[in-house]
């Protein structure tokens, strides 16, 4: 698992910028991406349990948005 780029996080802020500012999206795609950036990071950083357990939460919460449909 390879370390997310500056590029992929400013893109990923842009998107939810958009979102927030209500400029529509898919939500659950938008919380999968978080949760793979946070998985990336935190895969990156072995041994930060705050990195860890911030990652697990993210991915829990955006396969609940994937579930609900």
């Amino acid at each position: 698992m390879s370390r997310p780029t500056a590029g992929e996080l400013s893109d990923f802020l842009s998107d939810l910028a958009g979102f927030r500012a209500g400029g529509g999206g898919d939500y659950a795609a938008l919380m999968d991406r978080k949760a793979d950036l946070l998985e990336r990071i935190a895969a990156d950083m072995p041994g930060d349990e705050e990195a860890a357990q911030t990652a697990t939460l993210a991915r829990a919460r955006a396969n609940d948005l994937k579930a609900a449909g």
